[in-house]
């Protein structure tokens, strides 16, 4: 039985492309390459949903290096689509030659979204890899060139599809006929993508361009300001408060109080956080705390160090 590798979104594209290639009896193994900025957990049940195991793989470093520098640029926010998606596809080209698998396919819709799934970008990406002809596109094939995979006989090309554009009236079609109960709306998951996120990493990449993971990541918690090259994240309940001392490096300086109220982290680049950041910070916890003690600033506690 020929074995195909499809780079799975658990989006409905994703799901639909490996029903396609399910029908035609193709062994079908849903990956998810997850990063500091799209995690694969949330999607496993869409995988099981059509009967699938997900597969997950980590490439949160790589993927960061390119979110910092892109070859290709950025779409609409901080989302460095092509080079993101040619990441992918070059792991998954690397996990098909170790392993085994026939081709490699993806959810991929000619135009559907006009940066990174044109026709153009798809030769390129293809020339580029080393993958002319070893990638199928279930959605959109029939508008594409013929894959080695047709040729060979493994897939039947007029089985395959020729959606094109962002309407998604063919795919929800197609939902009804395989009988989809659950699959994630087209919005993507991809917190890059989202316009508030994207503007604290811009204004996180101005301050310090070889930002880490976990820089990226206090920017998806609380209320963030920027002052100067300090950040101050205020939490906004108890699940954040816990998920920003988890995050807390040696340098920071987390703000917790003994009455209710949110932790601050103060963190600070090629800057040191003196008495007057700190004090700024116990500002932004008196001000978003709804009850406070008779001695407010001597009730919070300043956490330092590993």
């Amino acid at each position: 039985m020929a074995k195909a590798l499809v780079l799975f979104s658990g989006g409905i594209d994703s799901q639909l492309a490996c029903l396609i290639l399910m029908k035609q009896g193709i062994e079908v193994v849903p990956i998810f390459f997850e990063t500091y900025f799209f995690k694969g957990e949330k999607v496993k049940r869409f995988a099981e949903e059509i009967g699938l195991k997900l597969r997950i793989e980590d490439i949160s470093e790589e993927h960061l290096k390119i979110v910092q520098n892109p070859p290709h640029g950025y779409g609409k926010n901080m989302n460095p689509c092509i080079d993101c998606h040619m990441l992918m596809i070059k792991k998954a080209k690397e996990i098909m030659e170790k392993e085994g698998f026939d081709f490699i396919a993806t959810g991929e819709v000619l135009d559907e979204r006009p940066f990174s799934q044109r026709r153009t970008v798809f030769e390129e990406m293809e020339k580029t890899l080393g993958l002319e002809g070893k990638i199928v596109r279930p959605l959109s094939q029939k508008l594409l060139k013929v894959s080695e995979p047709e040729l060979k006989g493994i897939i039947k090309r007029e089985e395959m599809l020729d959606i094109r554009g962002q309407s998604r009236k063919i795919q929800l079609k197609l939902v009804k006929e395989f009988g989809l109960k659950e699959y994630k709306t087209p919005a993507s998951g991809c917190i890059l993508t989202d316009p508030e996120y994207a503007k604290r990493l811009k204004m996180l990449k101005n301050i310090n361009p070889n930002f880490d993971g976990n820089d990226s990541e206090i920017l998806r918690n609380g209320r963030v300001l920027f002052e100067g090259k300090t950040i101050f994240v205020v939490g906004r309940n108890e699940i954040e408060n816990k998920r920003l001392e988890s995050l807390r490096k040696p340098n920071d300086v987390m703000l917790v109080p003994d009455f209710p109220g949110p932790s601050v982290l103060i963190r600070g680049f090629d800057n040191k956080i003196d008495e007057e950041i700190i004090n700024k910070g116990k500002e932004l916890l008196l001000n978003y705390s709804k009850k406070q003690n008779k001695d407010p600033l001597n009730s919070i506690k300043e956490i330092t160090g590993a």
